[in-house]
């Protein structure tokens, strides 16, 4: 619980503000982008808490995780950024994060020498099992949701990223 709880619902707050200066046209999508925002904010905050005792970020530990179900447990940093969906140059950052902890090593690519591949250590294996089986213990800080309700949480978002194109649309 926040220290400094409020004795009102913001979000509600700004739905009466936003009809009342612009109408109830875009309120609903205006509603549902705040609160998704700050409920992205709410579980960061208690996933980086969760996984702090192992030095791990929830990016350090997506991105180990992406490591330690490829096949080989390397991957290019390049296809990295592209499973992450996020700027390679966040993935290098957290590559030096991941490596100066001993969870991953930066490796030569064995035909291509433009190519730099991170792979993951023993250590770095041990961890990511550690820490799954903290953040499933813990049900990914989902809680005060059933699991019934995280399932139609992702079907109800699902469009919005096949729009982005995140994934190519299913036969």
């Amino acid at each position: 619980m926040q220290e400094h709880q409020l004795a009102f619902d913001p979000i509600v707050e700004a739905r009466r503000q936003w009809e009342s200066h612009w109408g109830a046209g875009a309120t609903a999508q205006m509603v549902a982008v705040t609160s998704i925002m700050r409920s992205q904010q709410i579980l960061l905050a208690r996933l980086n808490a969760a996984l702090e005792p192992f030095a791990l970020t929830f990016a350090r530990y997506e991105t180990l995780m992406v490591l330690y179900y490829s096949r080989l447990g390397e991957l290019p940093l390049g296809k990295l950024s592209d499973r992450l969906q996020v700027h390679r140059a966040s993935v290098t950052n957290v590559i030096d994060k991941l490596e100066t902890s001993g969870y991953v090593v930066r490796i030569a690519h064995a035909h291509d020498r433009r190519t730099t591949l991170a792979r993951i250590t023993e250590r770095g294996r041990q961890v990511a099992e550690q820490a799954t089986r903290t953040l499933n213990g813990g049900g990914f800080a989902m809680g005060a949701l059933s699991a019934e309700a995280c399932e139609q949480l992702f079907q109800v978002l699902e469009p919005l990223r096949r729009d982005a194109g995140d994934f190519a649309a299913q036969p």
